[in-house]
């Protein structure tokens, strides 16, 4: 007899939840139940391609639905506060992709919110469940570069300016920092803690939203980040991570890498082979839901805290450059 069955439904219909579904079949003991959606036919529609069962024309009828366990929620980003805030007071668990919230006030009332409520939260982070980064983080813990003092890491794309497209519209929650510079930041959080100080240079593009930045986080003790991001101009996307004893590549992209290279100091470099499930997506599905499973409300790997840290790191970059984003409060549920 298999795992008890964790029933998901999806929130926005849009291009990474595509994705997202696409791997959904590589998730064992778990069943795509419901999508929702502001608009019937957009639901109906995906539901379709996907084979899932229910389509909704509304967020408050999906996440009314009580034969939900957990909720993903994939609409932009300012829209993810209310959606969260409502799943998680009907005690759904939810798992709100990336970045968490537009603000850093959504993202600590949500993490309080799931916290005082004893319901399951995380930010759809997911490639810390990579088998790259499962192998990453045993690597630094066993010593095999020392101590990590350094992450270097870019991550462009060429996506022509306008003004009607997400990533341009400020009210949507566009920029480059909250849809590129989540990778970036949440990386170096995760290797190297949370930073002293928080330095942002980089441009706007006409519509008011940042189009390209660099990012240097620095620390008391002298380690340091640099991370460089840009929906102006497409860029490698590769991340190296220094250490003490040696360094760590992670190829193009970075954040979903299928193999990472491990250099020690007077030893040849080491290609280690790092394959995901599918597109990569499966892992964070099977580790939501064991912990699901196991009563857990809160993820050792991607935990609200680390979460939050980031949001922050993210709009004090966003303000240094003169945005400053809003949660959408307009959306029904």
């Amino acid at each position: 007899m298999g795992e008890r069955v964790i029933r998901w439904g999806i929130a926005g219909p849009g291009r990474i939840a595509e994705s997202e579904a696409s791997d959904f079949p590589l998730v064992p003991d778990a069943e795509l139940l419901a999508v929702g959606s502001r608009s019937a036919e957009r639901a109906q529609a995906f539901a379709t391609r996907h084979a899932i069962p229910r389509a909704y024309g509304s967020y408050r009828d999906l996440v009314d639905d009580p034969d939900l366990d957990a909720i993903y929620i994939a609409t932009p980003h300012p829209q993810h506060l209310a959606i969260a805030r409502a799943a998680i007071r009907r005690g759904k668990a939810v798992l709100v992709e990336k970045t968490f919230t537009a603000t850093v006030a959504g993202a600590e009332e949500l993490r309080d919110l799931a916290r005082s409520e004893g319901v399951f939260a995380m930010e759809a982070m997911w490639t810390r469940f990579l088998p790259a980064y499962v192998s990453i983080r045993k690597l630094i813990k066993d010593g095999a570069i020392g101590e990590a003092r350094q992450v270097q890491a870019d991550l462009g794309v060429d996506r022509p300016f306008d003004p009607t497209d997400r990533a341009y519209d400020r009210l949507q929650g566009g920029g480059a920092m909250l849809d590129l510079g989540v990778y970036l930041v949440s990386l170096a959080q995760h290797i190297l803690g949370v930073p002293d100080t928080i330095t942002a240079t980089g441009s706007l593009a006409p519509t008011g939203v940042d189009q390209e930045f660099g990012l240097l986080l620095g620390y008391d003790d002298g380690r340091a980040a640099t991370l460089l991001g840009s929906i102006r101009n497409a860029s490698p996307g590769t991340a190296r991570i220094v250490g003490s004893e040696g360094w760590i590549d992670l190829p193009a992209r970075f954040h979903h890498p299928s193999a990472i290279t491990l250099s020690r100091c007077g030893r040849e470099p080491q290609t280690l082979d790092q394959t995901p499930l599918g597109h990569g997506y499966p892992h964070q599905f099977i580790a939501v839901n064991e912990l699901l499973r196991s009563g857990a409300t809160e993820s050792p790997i991607m935990p609200l805290d680390d979460t939050v840290a980031v949001q922050k790191i993210l709009n004090a970059g966003c303000e240094q450059l003169g945005v400053h984003h809003r949660e959408d409060e307009t959306v029904e549920v």
